[in-house]
């Protein structure tokens, strides 16, 4: 099967993620999230790439970020991917054992305005959302927390928002999304399709040949035609 086209283009924003095989968990310990947090430290260091919000979990991870030159996307995401899966290899002593993610990492266009927000409030509460802290603020691996410490605390990963943050951001985060809001994020993350407008979904799906994403799953269906019950024999 032919991989989904992938949007990669400069100056444009996108959620990217990527989930550990079989979804067993890749952060086991602090020290865990710690070494991945240096990795992205690094990559931004290498790559020409913004990065907004992230947050680590367990099995997975989400980033909110902006190529700054065509393709750089996926070169940071390349490289992020393949250091962390050797590193954590060679600290595990689990070489030759299976892959590290599930495949490839996925990723969607957002459209400036209220949907980045909607995206930055899906990824800042992700760890709200699975139980695992009480206040979305309270999670340690994640750009929330981060941001709240002055001055960030290194290794450096953040980069100043291309839009300031909304009045109340740490209450707006902690409420939940609207059953319409996840399940439009939540679709665009497994698809690759852009979210944003109608009609800026609809722009830039053709100029980014993404039309693909837009179209429903599976095989068309087959409409067989009755026969005409007037016909001969």
């Amino acid at each position: 099967m032919p991989r989904p086209p992938r949007a990669d283009e400069a100056g444009g924003l996108y959620h990217a993620l990527n989930r550990a095989n079989m979804r067993a968990e890749i952060f086991k310990k602090d020290a865990d999230y710690q070494a991945f947090e240096r990795i992205l430290n690094e990559g931004l260091k290498i790559h020409q790439v913004e990065l907004y919000s992230y947050q680590l979990m367990p099995n997975h991870y989400h980033l909110v970020l902006r190529p700054l030159v065509d393709g750089e996307m996926s070169r940071f995401m390349g490289w992020v991917g393949g250091t962390h899966t050797m590193r954590y290899h060679a600290h595990y002593h689990t070489s030759g054992l299976g892959h590290l993610y599930q495949q490839r990492y996925k990723s969607f266009p957002i459209q400036d305005g209220d949907h980045f927000f909607v995206v930055c409030r899906y990824v800042e509460r992700n760890a709200l959302r699975a139980g695992l802290v009480e206040r979305a603020e309270q999670w340690r691996w994640g750009s929330l927390w981060r941001w709240l410490q002055k001055p960030e605390p290194n290794p450096r990963l953040l980069s100043p928002w291309p839009q300031s943050r909304l009045p109340g951001w740490i209450d707006r985060v902690n409420e939940s999304l609207t059953d319409r809001e996840l399940e439009t994020v939540r679709r665009s993350a497994q698809r690759g399709q852009p979210l944003g407008d109608e009609g800026w979904v609809e722009s830039i799906a053709r100029r980014l040949n993404l039309e693909s994403t837009m179209r429903p799953r599976g095989r068309p269906r087959v409409r067989f035609h009755s026969p005409n019950k007037n016909k001969e024999a």
